[in-house]
């Protein structure tokens, strides 16, 4: 072998270990390049995780605000329907009181009398009742239509039922205690008489 083939063989084998080196790093780098990614892809991944749980935890807060805002809402709309039937029906109590001396009012007024002290007396007594009846009235308590009119258990209170072919069926015949009602609300059904 010539000098010349010996360095072309040296040069060769320096080029050879330089590629080699040179792969080798190559093949280093790449290897670094791959760890890296397959780091910052579970850095990527861990990341994705957190935001999901991070969202599933905002919606889940949404949800609970929008409960506890509808449950607000409601409790609010309670609270002013509750006042406005207390302030609709304020007078209940005291009209629910009143009524049976508004019975003994009428059932006196109904005596026939000759005697002028008893006549006086039942005028003034017809005074009181009329104002008692309009007081009533100006608080929004009318007297339940009856007798003539068809039953109507909502309204009325069947306490005797009779056969009259003056009548047509389910009509009542008499009341015998007037039924009343406050606005829209039944206080007292009426006690009636009614034709089978």
């Amino acid at each position: 072998m010539t000098n010349d083939a010996k360095e072309s063989l040296k040069e060769n084998e320096a080029v050879s270990e330089e590629e080699l080196l040179k792969n080798q790093e190559e093949e280093t780098m790449i290897h670094e390049e791959e760890a890296e990614e397959a780091q910052e892809m579970d850095e990527l991944s861990e990341a994705k995780a957190k935001i999901e749980e991070l969202e599933a935890k905002l919606n889940e807060s949404e949800n609970r605000m929008y409960r506890v805002q509808a449950d607000l809402d409601n409790f609010r709309r309670r609270a002013r329907l509750d006042l406005e039937a207390a302030q609709k029906y304020r007078s209940q109590n005291l009209i629910t009181e009143i009524l049976p001396a508004l019975d003994n009012f009428e059932r006196a007024l109904k005596i026939d009398t000759d005697d002028e002290k008893t006549q006086s007396l039942l005028q003034g007594m017809d005074m009181v009742y009329r104002q008692l009846v309009q007081a009533l009235q100006n608080e929004g308590i009318e007297a339940i239509q009856a007798e003539g009119q068809p039953f109507d258990p909502h309204l009325h209170q069947a306490v005797m039922q009779v056969e009259d072919d003056n009548f047509e069926s389910n009509i009542v015949i008499e009341e015998f205690q007037k039924g009343y009602k406050l606005k829209d609300r039944i206080i007292r059904p009426a006690m009636v008489k009614v034709n089978q």
